[in-house]
């Protein structure tokens, strides 16, 4: 336990909040173009009424190495700061998450959003009320494989193949070229682009030299989009890439750091990329996001959403959140299964879905 402060409600007398750290150990070296992740650490935003303490809300504070904002800072000075405006206040509110974090700490806003939507939802693991939830719907996923020798990730490719997936995402960027080619072929060679969808993810990986020739070698396996060609912050490289490219590019990282309709308007205006890619983790929570999507689909701009490594507190949260819209477009969340010491959760994957199975049980045996 890292913080608590106890917070006066003129209708649930007290509410307790506690931040609970935990470290999610990967069952496998995660490979990408920035560097191998081992393990990561996870903060739990935990709400308890005093007049029912079964009653417990609780978001994921997960920030990534290298990319998240919060990190920048003192994030243990950011909870810190979040007990002295709870313990000014009466009662905590969605309407206050803004007000209680910085939009420098975009992992943090998430957390508070989600703990307290479960809360006020009895503590149930209920963040969004939709058929994801009651298990009347699944979600498509696409199958990620993650960067490794060429051996590795064409067995990797294999088992998502042989998994169901019918979108297969591919980490590029760090192996040798025409070992990704090759892993490509293979895949073309057993199945056209109507029957599996690729995605690519560069994180990032090429610049102004090689971005175009890469992207002209991909071409030829027909690919559905590559995600951050070149490293965030350039605009006018990735606008040039974004109408230059044979391959339609979705932003990620680029979205980093973006706060108020009006930068995100003038962003995606300026690059006009043909997706973006949403992290509520790293772009402020689902009300930022859902902001996002809004002025991405007024400019006919697709979208998916995409956990950030989170355990399965966040995974379920950004799963909900997905539900409320219809999407037939394959999410990116199947991130659940990378970790060893996950929150077991009735999160459950077949045939490429995701889904809330009402067999299963929360235990947070970890956090609680």
């Amino acid at each position: 336990m890292i913080c608590t402060y106890d917070c006066v409600d003129r209708i649930y007398p007290v509410m307790q909040i506690e931040v609970i750290q935990h470290v999610l150990k990967f069952r496998f070296q995660a490979g990408t173009s920035r560097g191998v992740l081992r393990e990561k650490d996870s903060y739990f935003i935990k709400l308890t009424d005093g007049r029912d303490a079964s009653r417990i809300g609780i978001g994921e504070c997960g920030p990534l190495p290298g990319l998240s904002p919060d990190l920048d800072g003192n994030l243990i000075g950011a909870f810190s700061e979040l007990i002295n405006y709870g313990a000014s206040i009466n009662h905590l509110e969605l309407k206050d998450v803004e007000l209680a974090v910085p939009a420098e700490c975009p992992a943090l806003r998430f957390a508070l959003e989600t703990a307290l939507l479960d809360w006020q939802f009895g503590g149930k693991r209920l963040i969004f009320d939709n058929g994801f939830f009651h298990n009347s719907m699944s979600i498509p996923i696409n199958g990620l494989v993650w960067m490794g020798d060429k051996s590795t990730m064409l067995q990797r490719i294999e088992e998502k193949l042989d998994a169901g997936y019918d979108c297969i995402k591919i980490k590029v960027g760090a192996i040798a070229h025409e070992d990704e080619l090759d892993l490509l072929k293979f895949i073309r060679s057993r199945f056209a682009d109507t029957d599996i969808t690729i995605r690519l993810d560069a994180n990032g990986a090429f610049d102004e030299r090689n971005a175009m020739e890469m992207l002209d070698d991909f071409a030829r396996f027909h690919i559905h989009s590559m995600e951050q060609p070149v490293m965030a912050g350039n605009l006018e490289l990735i606008a040039k890439v974004c109408r230059d490219s044979p391959i339609p590019i979705a932003l990620d990282e680029e979205l980093i750091g973006i706060h108020g309709s009006s930068n995100k308007q003038a962003l995606l205006d300026f690059i006009r990329p043909a997706y973006i890619v949403l992290k509520p983790t790293l772009h402020g929570g689902c009300a930022s996001c859902a902001d996002w999507i809004n002025i991405a689909v007024k400019r006919s701009i697709g979208w998916w959403l995409t956990s950030a490594l989170e355990s399965n507190i966040g995974l379920n949260a950004i799963a909900q959140f997905a539900a409320g819209y219809s999407v037939s477009m394959p999410q990116g969340l199947g991130t659940g299964q990378l970790f060893y010491d996950n929150i077991p959760s009735p999160l459950q994957i077949h045939q490429g879905r995701l889904s809330y199975s009402p067999d299963n049980t929360w235990d947070l045996s970890l956090l609680i």
